[in-house]
């Protein structure tokens, strides 16, 4: 039923054999075994195939969180399909441009929005799911038998495509093939260790990476079971924690759990592993999380058109500020961003990689990604990063968000770690301004703890013999929150627009 290059393949070979070993335990949903998570999935492909679908076409996606979304995302790759899943925040505008630029066979939505999204179909054919699983996919799906078998595809051929945030200009496609995901699932699987026995608390979104490709397909891998939530609930992740093993969440779950009084050595008695992603975890987040429960967070590194390329290590230290080591089978180097001149340890420059995890280009871009991705296979992450002695790597920030000053670089990072160590501070976030005698000028947006009586001149004065003149923010600005996007990255765009006029002549 299942070719040895196909993503399902291997998707499915983990749990072969156990009828009655459950994917997904009692939660949101309901209890789900392997072999009905697979059934339903063959079903669903076989929908997809009487709606048009042939080997290569997109299928867009839309709908809420729900088991039945894993089934079609795994009955779309049976298909021979290429998932494209869409955040569910996107309006009828964005959802225009991401369905004109990539042309799917079958678009999915949620009933509430079939009339609005129909005419941007462009004759697609137009299926629904809600986020109970119910709707004209799942009806569709359920008056068929199992028993489809899965149209071959080869490793190079597309499994998804999955479009960036585009906060620096039109959203990318990026095209990933069966060959990227299926290794990279099965590296992380190795690396931290999951097994059958595992129960993963789910509290992501699976829309994006971090959710789908990592989570959702780790455990798949595994054989192991997950605790599905509907998003993130600290009451419900605590809840579940005695019954779990895992947890893969965004630095933002960790504050959050941390603020709950239920968050003790004795609810994590049972878990081995807690890991965060998406956006750079606090040094200070790390070291609460250790003394409050005993464990240090995993951290590591990826993104959407490589998967994820770093960690921090299963034995040994897992050191805060770092995303750790290349994993298996990747290659990473730091780089000169004017030259691509491969940079001695210990010096700031671009990330590159190169492994069987890197996407194979921009959707219809060819001039975009022939500038991101080298011939011999290097891609230019448009990080910024540095490998310390021991070969941690750290990420400073993103080459966008780089500051330069009356010609001098500057790292935010590296301003932003000595505000974020100050009492009375959350955090903060260092952005350059335009500058009619610099250029840019340095400003930070800066978060305090509720009551704390934090001042412009205050912070200046704490970091001012600690940093070099054309380093120290030109103007301070406080705020409640920090932008962030929905996978918790702070949105320095945002902050830049809203600031934009600071020092106008």
């Amino acid at each position: 039923m299942y070719d040895d290059n196909h993503l399902a393949t291997r998707l499915r070979a983990a749990s072969l054999g156990e009828t009655d070993r459950l994917f997904a335990l009692a939660g949101f949903g309901h209890p789900l075994s392997y072999e009905a998570l697979f059934g339903a999935a063959e079903r669903m492909a076989a929908v997809l195939v009487s709606a048009g679908v042939t080997p290569g076409d997109r299928v867009a996606v839309q709908v809420e969180k729900s088991l039945e979304t894993i089934e079609l995302y795994i009955g779309t790759v049976l298909a021979g399909g290429v998932f494209l899943p869409l955040n569910t925040a996107y309006t009828a505008a964005e959802l225009d441009y991401f369905i004109s630029d990539a042309e799917p066979a079958v678009v999915v939505c949620d009933p509430a929005r079939e009339a609005e999204i129909t005419p941007l179909a462009r004759g697609a054919k137009v299926l629904t799911l809600d986020g109970h699983g119910e709707g004209s996919l799942r009806a569709a799906a359920d008056a068929l038998e199992p028993g489809f078998r899965a149209v071959p595809r080869g490793p190079e051929d597309l499994a998804a495509i999955l479009y960036t945030s585009g906060t620096t200009g039109r959203s990318k496609g990026a095209m990933l093939t069966h060959r990227a995901l299926a290794s990279n699932s099965e590296t992380l699987r190795d690396t931290w260790r999951f097994t059958a026995d595992d129960v993963l608390i789910h509290a992501l979104p699976i829309f994006h990476t971090h959710g789908l490709f990592v989570a959702t397909n780790v455990t798949l891998f595994a054989g192991a079971a997950m605790i599905f939530l509907p998003k993130f609930d600290a009451e419900a992740i605590v809840a579940a924690l005695p019954k779990a093993t895992a947890l893969m969440g965004v630095p933002t779950f960790y504050t959050r759990l941390l603020e709950h009084p239920g968050l003790t050595r004795e609810a994590v008695a049972n878990m081995r592993l807690f890991i965060s992603g998406s956006a750079p975890l606090l040094s200070d987040t790390h070291d609460k999380w250790r003394e409050r429960t005993g464990h240090a967070i995993l951290e590591r590194y990826g993104m959407t058109e490589t998967n994820m390329n770093t960690s921090n290590p299963y034995e040994g230290e897992r050191r805060a500020g770092t995303v750790g080591f290349p994993l298996p089978g990747v290659e990473l180097k730091i780089t000169e961003p004017e030259t691509g001149a491969t940079l001695p340890q210990g010096e700031i420059g671009l990330i590159e990689v190169r492994g069987p995890n890197v996407f194979s280009g921009y959707w219809r871009m060819p001039e975009k990604t022939k500038e991101e991705l080298r011939e011999n296979g290097f891609f230019i992450t448009g990080d910024l990063g540095v490998i310390d002695a021991d070969g941690y790597v750290s990420i400073v920030g993103r080459s966008k968000d780089l500051i330069i000053s009356g010609g001098f670089n500057v790292y935010p990072k590296e301003i932003e770690g000595l505000i974020d160590d100050l009492p009375g501070v959350v955090e903060s976030a260092v952005i350059g301004l335009p500058h009619p005698d610099f250029g840019e000028g340095v400003a930070a947006v800066v978060v305090p703890e509720a009551g704390a009586e934090l001042t412009e001149a205050g912070i200046l004065a704490a970091i001012s013999d600690r940093l070099a003149r054309y380093k120290l923010p030109k103007r301070i600005f406080f705020a409640a929150e920090l932008p962030r996007n929905t996978m918790g990255k702070v949105q320095k765009k945002a902050l830049r627009d809203s600031h934009a006029t600071t020092f106008a002549a």
